[in-house]
């Protein structure tokens, strides 16, 4: 697509009419105060050129909806961050009206957001000063929103459950609305998490509180609206001889720990009786009514709370006090989830599909899908799948969605790592003796660190429209959360330290235990398993790393071990810890400011000037005294997420800077002049995913130390090879995603690997500051050129944004720092769209490792026309692409073996050809327009079963996916010359 710029009188009439009607859309279509007003244009004038030069990258690409969408960022930011004059606490907005002024959804909102901020983050810093993203918590307020959605996803099966709709003839079920008790029960439990739950809105409490409000209703909703048989033991298992357990009862059914549902429970009755002023007796007080049948005592009950006359009373009230929040805080009105009107939900997914958005139409076709239907993490091992462990033996099945993950998660904290000892067991009491007695320093550290990552509020500061019980029950979450990542730091601890005393024959793990770093990294990771597993808002990845003053590339040191030696980590967290890895490895550790930068250093002298010149290499870590000033500075109050700690450097004069140290140690980084190639290792990690790793203190041991088993390394190489070796096997399962997608010739596949690998061993300064993906792009588009392949990079963008890992600033912003002597004329740090930097950096790096790609390929195709085997000189000869395994089946009976394995996309497209469609049932594509999964499945039945007879017997053993795929259809050609390769520019076209 041709790159059309308008003139500069153009843009010029189009800023000013833009201007106008966002003045109109301020003050009439959300009559904001003249001081917000004044400020919204001021930011929109400092950003308009922005928007004018990168307008086809916003949403869709028409001048009319990138308007709506930058004029809904400005105005959000001025609402959050600016200071208006307002005469009363209802006349604040909210983003919901903001988003129904611009005509635009919140998933859109939430989609787009990260352009803005990357765009306009210097406008915004000089306006708002530095720290506007962490004030602004747009992170924080999108992973609120997705849980929120799975909270009322949850809310309302569980009331079609236990009450009637409504009208249920009426078909009201497809809307928003289902009857005044449940909307009664959504704003009770909002009022729950605005007061009760004020810092710590994670979603098993978030659970927890639905479950007690469950409870509520189901003590106060009139009987004659109820959908249940009292005496149904599917739903009321827990019994004595008082009556029907009822608690005991939700929590076998919503796997809640019966204790904190109990607290909940007070909490709620607190809110009844503050807010709608409700008198609270003692169930067994009560001689007949809602209560019969259930055990009375503990139960209490609100007389006439959900009678006729009362009912719109307290919904009234609720919905006043829900006011005073929304319009005090600006974020988005949480009431949309029971609205009659979605249409500001969206649709789509967030979080990188993890917990998809659909519109209420659908909800109900999404909870009766069979893909949808899976064995709990509870049910038997599956003994081919590489993830083992499960710590329960329980065939139920359950429905997966987020909230069921997270509270089955959640069991395994309660029921595995809870008893544990909060301290130091015997055996590891023995390992930590025989490096002269740290045990106190190490129970010191964890209580320190922890408590930064966890932190008790104690200053007398209470968030406005709180409860004074608040601030106590934030204090006993964090309390409990700090004393499980405890318990699972000592316990992993001492197996990782069994496990590395054999590696080493011997006890004596001095160098390990007294390291530092390892023992914050241990820390890290457990805490990070406990945020993950509740969900916590506030505590989002990366909040640990900067908590415990560790970088990225350090935690991706002690990942691997940490899941190989805790055998009971349920499944969903380690998918989490991979999930991480592979966020480390792509991006993360490329960061300015990690720790791989000043091991990469000494591993590699040659990257020094780069690396100097970037400014790349990492701060010295925070002391643990820094930290727990840190911590008491801050009165157990955790400052926002992503918080840079630079004002605690400045106490720390006697660390030596980075670049001292790399001064001070020259004689050592002249004697390695030559870079050990780091992929020397790479075919035993991609090829064995259970392959040895080094030892531990190899790995946190200085990068200059010689490597204790020998062989002439230093420390600093032996990680760079195990940490490139992991970011070559995820290059490769990514890259064959894509060439899967792209239909590409397995030759083609080989060739982008292989410059992959050249890259990350000769160009490695293309990483730095970068996304791997953003390399894995131009090297797609790389050797589609020398390969001669009619293929485009708006073709390459497409399909990788279908991939399941896809970012969208991944293409549209890549860092670059221009050197002085760059013939554009510009300097210094900028981000530039992909297909800029291919052309003005990649390629000017990159041509002669393309150049020889091209020759090796040409010499491949006489070689095999001849029987010499040897090379021509300076034509390195190409490396195969690894065999990497599919993805693991899943077992999805409990009583019989039967598995389900993904289906790869060239398959799917191979099965699905016209020819052979109608003989394959694939979950999500019916073999017929509107037509049910079990029709499909008679149909194909009928076909199999006609009077046509196949001889022979069927044959089931596995057979490679190119076999199946290959007899299935062959996928469509691309023509492959052997010509002189040539490099062509292309101008963006996406």
């Amino acid at each position: 697509m041709e790159d059309v710029k308008p003139s500069v009188s153009s843009c010029s009439d189009y800023g000013g009419a833009m201007e106008a009607r966002f003045a109109g859309l301020c003050k009439t279509g959300l009559a904001l105060d003249e001081s917000l007003t004044r400020q919204a244009m001021v930011l929109l004038r400092e950003s308009k050129h922005i928007l004018l030069a990168n307008i086809t990258a916003v949403g869709s690409g028409s001048p009319d909806e990138a308007e709506r969408y930058w004029s809904a960022f400005v105005l959000y930011c001025v609402v959050r961050l600016g200071h208006g004059k307002r005469e009363k606490v209802e006349d604040g907005v909210s983003l919901c009206q903001i988003l129904r002024a611009c005509k635009l959804n919140i998933v859109e909102f939430f989609k787009e957001v990260p352009q803005f901020s990357l765009k306009a983050g210097f406008i915004l810093s000089g306006l708002y000063g530095s720290d506007w993203e962490k004030r602004l918590g747009l992170k924080e307020l999108q992973v609120n929103f997705v849980h929120l959605s799975a909270l009322s996803r949850h809310y309302r099966r569980a009331y079609q459950e236990f009450f009637l709709l409504s009208n249920q003839s009426s078909g009201s079920s497809n809307s928003g609305y289902i009857s005044d008790y449940h909307r009664f029960g959504w704003l009770l439990f909002l009022a729950l998490r605005v007061h009760a739950f004020s810092r710590y809105k994670d979603l098993v409490t978030c659970t927890n509180g639905l479950v007690s409000i469950l409870a509520i209703l189901i003590l106060h909703v009139p009987t004659k609206f109820r959908n249940f048989d009292i005496k149904d033991s599917r739903l009321f298992a827990r019994k004595s001889d008082k009556g029907i357990d009822l608690l005991a009862s939700l929590c076998d059914i919503y796997h809640t720990s019966e204790d904190e549902l109990k607290l909940s429970m007070e909490r709620t009755n607190k809110l009844i009786a503050d807010i709608l002023n409700k008198k609270p007796c003692p169930a067994s007080e009560l001689a007949r009514g809602n209560v019969d049948h259930f055990v009375k005592d503990g139960l209490t009950y609100f007389d006439g709370l959900l009678e006729d006359e009362s009912l719109e009373s307290s919904l009234l009230a609720l919905e006043k006090d829900y006011d005073v929040v929304v319009s005090t805080k600006g974020e988005f009105d949480e009431r949309i989830f029971i609205s009659d009107d979605d249409s500001v939900l969206g649709t789509g997914s967030l979080s990188g599909g993890t917990i998809n958005l659909c519109s209420r139409k659908n909800k109900i076709d999404v909870i009766s899908s069979p893909a949808k239907t899976i064995t709990s993490p509870t049910c038997p091992r599956s003994p081919i799948s590489p993830i083992n462990g499960n710590y329960l033996d329980n065939s139920k099945m359950v429905i997966s969605t987020p909230v069921s993950t997270a509270m089955t998660t959640a069991k395994w904290l309660r029921n595995i790592i809870s008893p544990l000892p909060s301290k130091p067991t015997a055996e590891l009491l023995g390992f930590l003796s025989l490096c002269e007695d740290i045990i106190n320093d190490v129970m010191s550290r964890a209580n320190i660190i922890l408590g930064a990552i966890f932190p008790v509020c104690t200053l007398e500061r209470c968030v406005q429209g709180n409860l004074p019980g608040a601030r106590l029950m934030d204090s006993i979450w964090a309390g409990q959360r700090k004393t499980e990542a405890l318990k699972l730091y000592y316990r992993v601890l001492e197996a990782i330290c069994r496990a590395e005393s054999q590696k080493l024959n011997g006890n004596n793990l001095t160098s390990l235990l007294n390291n530092e770093r390892f023992h914050r990294c241990m820390l890290a990771c457990s805490a990070e398993l406990v945020l993950a597993t509740h969900k916590t808002v506030t505590m989002m990845f990366p909040a640990v790393l900067e908590r415990t003053g560790i970088t990225a590339y350090d935690l991706s040191k002690v990942i691997e071990s940490f899941v190989r030696h805790e055998e009971t980590l349920p499944r969903e967290l380690k998918r989490h810890l991979n999930s991480l890895e592979e966020r480390l490895l792509e991006s993360m550790a490329w960061e300015k400011g990690s720790s791989m930068y000043n091991s990469l250093i000494v591993a590699s002298p040659s990257l020094s000037t780069e690396i100097n010149r970037l400014g790349l290499l990492a701060d010295p870590m925070l002391s643990l005294d820094a930290i727990a000033v840190n911590c008491s500075a801050t009165g157990g109050l955790p400052p926002p997420p992503f918080q840079k700690q630079e004002k605690f450097l400045e106490r720390i004069a006697d660390f030596p800077s980075p670049k001292r140290q790399c001064v001070e140690s020259k004689n050592v980084l002249v004697d390695r002049s030559s870079f050990t190639s780091p992929l020397k290792e790479q075919w035993l990690a991609v090829k064995s995913p259970k392959s040895k790793l080094p030892p531990l203190q190899s790995a946190f041991a200085s990068p200059t130390r010689p490597n204790p088993a020998g062989g002439g390394e230093t420390c600093a190489e032996i990680g760079i090879n195990v940490f490139f070796s992991k970011i070559i096997k995820l290059a490769a399962i990514r890259i064959r995603s894509l060439c899967d997608r792209l239909q590409l010739p397995h030759e083609a596949q080989e060739r982008v690997y292989c410059l992959i690998q050249q890259i990350l061993s000769q160009r490695t300064h293309l990483l730095f500051n970068r996304h791997i993906d953003q390399i894995i792009l131009c090297c797609f588009y790389g050797v589609a050129k020398i390969s001669h392949l009619d293929l485009t990079f708006k073709e390459i963008i497409y399909s990788y944004r279908r991939q399941p890992h896809c970012k969208p600033q991944v293409f549209r912003s890549v860092f670059v720092n221009w050197p002085s002597t760059s013939h554009n004329g510009k300097t210094g740090e900028d981000h530039v769209d992909i297909i800029t930097f291919y052309n003005e950096i990649f390629i000017p790096s990159v041509k002669p490792l393309l150049v020889e790609l091209g020759c090796a390929k040409a010499h491949s195709k006489s070689e095999r026309t001849s029987e010499d085997n040897s090379t021509i000189p300076e034509s390195p000869r190409l490396t195969r692409f690894p065999n990497l395994p599919d993805m693991s089946p899943k077992k999805v009976s409990a009583a019989h073996n039967v598995y389900v394995s993904p289906l790869r996309s060239s398959k799917m497209d191979a099965l699905l050809s016209p020819s052979s469609k109608s003989y394959y049932a694939c979950v999500g594509e019916s073999t017929h327009a509107y037509q049910s999964p079990s029709k499909d499945l008679s149909a194909i039945n009928n076909r199999l079963n006609s009077s046509r007879r196949v001889s022979g017997r069927l044959n089931f053993d596995l057979v490679s996916d190119s076999i199946v795929a290959g007899s299935l259809g062959s996928h469509s050609a691309r023509t492959d010359s052997s010509a002189s390769p040539t490099i062509k520019l292309e101008q963006p076209d996406f």
